[in-house]
C-alpha cells in the first residue's frame, strides 16, 4: 500500500492509452480520474481530445509532453510492447510513480518499472481478481495517502 500512496500524493495525474471509445479502459480510467476530481492529463498520440459527456481533455502525445512530468503520477493501460516505450519515456522525463493496469505488463516490462521508478503498483494485490486496478482501488488508496476528493458526474 505505500506505493499505492505514494502514487496518489503527487499533485497531477496522467493516462497512458485514453481513449474517446467508452467501452475501452483508456476511456474508463479518465473518467475515473475526472469524477473523483483529480488533475488529470490524457496521453494519445492519434486524437487532439477525449471527450467526456462533461468535459472536453486535451490530449497529449507522450509523457514528455506533459506540463509537469516531475510531479506526475501515470496510470498505464496499454498493450506491454507499448508499455515499455511509454514507461522508458516516463523516466527519462522524471515521472515517478506508475500504476499498471492489469494487462498491460510482462515480465520486461515489470522489470524496467521496478528498477527505474520511485512507485511501482502492479501485479497481484488489490481487492480485483486480476490484481491492482484504479477502478477497483482507487479510492482506498486515495483515502489511504490523505487525499481530499469529491465526487463529480461524469
Amino acid at each position: 500500500m505505500e506505493a499505492v500512496k505514494r502514487f496518489f500524493t503527487s499533485p497531477r495525474f496522467a493516462v497512458a492509452g485514453a481513449s474517446n471509445d467508452a467501452n475501452k479502459f483508456g476511456y474508463k480510467l479518465l473518467a475515473w480520474y475526472h469524477q473523483h476530481s483529480l488533475p488529470v492529463t490524457p496521453l494519445n498520440p492519434r486524437s487532439p481530445q477525449i471527450n467526456l459527456p462533461s468535459k472536453d481533455y486535451a490530449t497529449v502525445a507522450s509523457p514528455s509532453a506533459l506540463p509537469s512530468p516531475t510531479q506526475t503520477s501515470l496510470s498505464v493501460v496499454t498493450p506491454p510492447a507499448v508499455t515499455l516505450s511509454v514507461l522508458q519515456e516516463a523516466h527519462s522525463v522524471g515521472i515517478p510513480a506508475v500504476w499498471l493496469q492489469p494487462g498491460t505488463f510482462d515480465d520486461a516490462v515489470l522489470q524496467f518499472a521496478r528498477k527505474h521508478f520511485e512507485a511501482v503498483i502492479a501485479g497481484e494485490g488489490g481487492r480485483g481478481g486480476e490484481g491492482w486496478c484504479v477502478l477497483v482501488d482507487g479510492e482506498a488508496g486515495l483515502d489511504a495517502a490523505g487525499v481530499q476528493w469529491g465526487a463529480q458526474k461524469l
